[in-house]
């Protein structure tokens, strides 16, 4: 990435923003790389070939990855995900996404490909470890107001037990004393 220059990572980095506004930062990039996929529906190979650009964002996923195509106006956008996998096989870098579809990158420069291959593996590992977490946060019950639930929340049930709550309140306070007054029940007595 010394390669770039500051204004040029900038300019990039405007770039990317026009496709996806909430991307925040480059992490890497590489100038010169293939993208080969198979197409069965024309039994041919594909490509893109270009500079590819892995980013953070600011909304999930939180990384992903383009290919800005030199060829034609079709890039590839592909969101960093717990699902993707990643191969390395000098210099291609394998990878599966979600879809199952494979693709193979193609790197120019090998230290380039083991520089993104091990970025990708850390940002995968880094989406799994958040997949996780969320997942773990919806198991555990939810806490307001310091009390935790098991069950869901039930909103005609809370509304009852306010009323009665609010009820059992409201007789309890006309049967304090205070001086001067006598209670209700000796009231009722007196006549």
């Amino acid at each position: 990435m010394e390669a770039l220059s500051r204004a040029g990572q900038e300019m990039s980095l405007a770039a990317l923003k026009q496709h996806d506004p909430y991307i925040t930062s480059i992490a890497d990039l590489t100038g010169q790389v293939a993208l080969y996929t198979f197409c069965p529906k024309a039994n041919q190979w594909t490509d893109i070939e270009g500079t590819l650009f892995v980013y953070r964002r600011s909304a999930s996923p939180y990384h992903g990855f383009t290919i800005v195509n030199r060829l034609n106006m079709h890039n590839l956008v592909e969101p960093v995900n717990k699902d993707l996998e990643f191969q390395l096989h000098e210099p291609f870098l394998l990878y599966r996404n979600a879809s199952l579809s494979i693709y193979s990158i193609w790197f120019y420069d090998k230290n380039d490909c083991h520089r993104i291959a091990k970025l990708m593996a850390d940002v995968v590992e880094e989406e799994t470890r958040r997949s996780q977490q969320a997942a773990r946060d919806k198991q555990s019950p939810s806490q307001a107001n310091g009390c935790s639930d098991h069950r869901p929340i039930d909103i005609l049930e809370m509304l009852s037990r306010a009323k009665d709550e609010y009820e059992r309140n409201q007789m309890g306070d006309s049967n304090i004393s205070s001086p001067g007054l006598q209670p209700s029940t000796q009231l009722s007595n007196l006549g």
